[in-house]
């Protein structure tokens, strides 16, 4: 069979009787369905670029296996060129989508059990690998997409898989058949898995001699009995069915996950990749985690891109995209998108041949791919935002100071105007006396310096922020004439809402200094 299209994908899902549950209520039509039809144009997205020509030496391969044209989705890596073009195709595909395209855990599933399979076959006799390739030749000829399952519920993360109270908190083998074996347990957080054909699945961790029912990898279609899926709930789901454009996030494309369930399920031999022999469970599991991190280096960086863009056009369509400000945060952004690209390419020009003949990235350099997307530079991005962000509350609250000082000066003369007629009653008001009075009110409430001088440091804060050079000391510095401004306008003061919004400030103020504290 040649290479689907995605329409072609997309009817052929149709074919399939995976039962899929959402909201309590099984989902007959789940293809068209508007909660899951986004996640499956995703997938959708991968197949119709496999036939666009610019896109063809990163989105399809010649297969080792078959001879024939392939989409690198379903690939066996037979170079370090092949892993750099994998985390290729991976940022394409998050360019196009914006959005996880679910194939990334199928791709790494296959790698992953190729080699290990190899190595169990040596070491025991097994057949294992003989049963992959045979899978995976069939995968590529019909150009399947396959999900690959591998978190397990867990229970009490303290104990071994056999030690549970419940034996079902992984996944198992409950039965084994001359020709099968039958298992029962379930898979959480699987992306995409009803937008599959087959599941690989894998287990979850290192497992010792008593884990040997738990130590089991095999494939099956998603429509195969006892197997089905149940839908997770996210933020705002339901307003797909609202039929409107407002809080529905990416519209077009998205993901779902589901906990999968397998309740007495048959594989049949052929279909088997591990059955017992718990020692290479590790092996599998670390194979597996090295690939999926490196491909962190690729989708979230193609996701990366389109955020970059969509800022990029925010800053030019509100006449700001010249400012220093706004042009040093795109290039950080951009900075630590590249990074992260860096760290997928150097663990996949790192990669090396495995016993089996397929490619393995250096495990390092995918587990520092890993930790660069998930810690410092968001912390640094949270500070910076943070400060930045505070500095907006106080701009916001000596703007109303400003907006109420003349009003309260207006109502103080009008108290006097009426306390003086209550008083003098028979007697005409000198109007002089009164204008004397509420000129002297007003001098001592005005606050016009301190709100213009809060205003100069505010102004000079984010120049410090923006500054290229250690401005700690600066800044804490300037922060005690913040906290000196407020003081001053708060003993000024004569009126309810100014008292409050300096309250507001001087406590933004504080946060702003406990940060402060934090800067070189």
């Amino acid at each position: 069979m040649a290479l689907m299209t995605a329409a072609q994908y997309i009817e052929s899902l149709r074919k399939l009787n995976t039962r899929v549950y959402m909201f309590g209520e099984k989902i007959d039509n789940w293809v068209d369905h508007p909660i899951i039809r986004p996640s499956i144009n995703c997938v959708a997205v991968t197949y119709d670029l496999a036939h666009d020509p610019q896109y063809e030496d990163l989105m399809t391969v010649v297969s080792p296996y078959t001879g024939t044209r392939v989409n690198r989705f379903t690939h066996i890596h037979q170079s370090t060129e092949d892993l750099i073009k994998k985390v290729k195709m991976q940022r394409l595909c998050g360019q196009k989508t914006a959005a996880c395209f679910q194939r990334c855990v199928g791709m790494d599933a296959f790698n992953s059990v190729f080699s290990t399979t190899y190595e169990i076959d040596e070491k025991y006799g097994t057949h294992y690998h003989e049963n992959f390739k045979k899978f995976l030749t069939y995968v590529q000829d019909n150009d399947l997409t396959v999900d690959g399952a591998m978190t397990d519920p867990k229970g009490d993360r303290s104990l071994a898989p056999h030690a549970q109270a419940d034996p079902d908190m992984f996944l198992r083998i409950v039965e084994r058949r001359p020709d099968g074996i039958v298992v029962r347990g379930a898979k959480a957080h699987q992306t995409g898995i009803c937008n599959s054909h087959e599941v690989i699945v894998m287990p979850t961790q290192s497992m010792g001699p008593d884990d040997k029912d738990y130590a089991v990898s095999f494939a099956v279609p998603l429509d195969t009995p006892g197997l089905f899926m149940i839908i997770g709930r996210q933020s705002c789901d339901t307003r797909k069915l609202e039929g409107t454009t407002l809080d529905v996030g990416n519209s077009e494309f998205g993901g779902v996950e589901a906990l999968t369930i397998f309740d007495d399920v048959f594989v049949p031999n052929d279909r088997i990749f591990l059955c017992g022999e718990h020692e290479f469970a590790g092996m599998l599991v670390e194979r597996f985690a090295g690939y999926h991190r490196q491909s962190y280096g690729g989708c979230k960086v193609g996701v990366g891109d389109t955020l970059i863009g969509a800022a990029a056009l925010a800053a030019e369509y509100n006449g700001v995209e010249k400012a220093s400000a706004v042009k040093d945060k795109l290039i950080e952004m951009t900075h630590l998108n590249e990074t992260l690209f860096c760290c997928g390419i150097a663990c996949s020009a790192q990669g090396f041949k495995t016993k089996a003949g397929n490619y393995q990235i250096d495990l390092l350099l995918a587990n520092v791919c890993k930790q660069n997307v998930t810690r410092f530079p968001y912390e640094i991005v949270r500070l910076a935002e943070d400060i930045a962000g505070r500095l907006v509350t106080i701009e916001t609250a000596v703007g109303r100071v400003e907006q109420q000082s003349p009003q309260t000066v207006a109502a103080y003369r009008e108290r006097l105007e009426k306390k003086m007629r209550e008083v003098l009653v028979s007697t005409t008001m000198d109007e002089g006396r009164i204008l004397t009075e509420a000129a002297i009110f007003a001098d001592k409430v005005a606050v016009d310096e301190e709100t213009v001088r809060l205003r100069s440091h505010v102004a000079q804060l984010r120049s410090m922020l923006e500054a290229q050079r250690p401005t700690g000391k600066d800044m804490d510095f300037l922060m005690q004439e913040f906290n000196r401004e407020c003081n001053t306008i708060g003993s000024k003061c004569n009126d309810l809402a100014v008292t409050q919004d300096v309250v507001a400030m001087k406590a933004e103020v504080e946060k702003i200094r406990e940060q402060v504290q934090n800067i070189e």
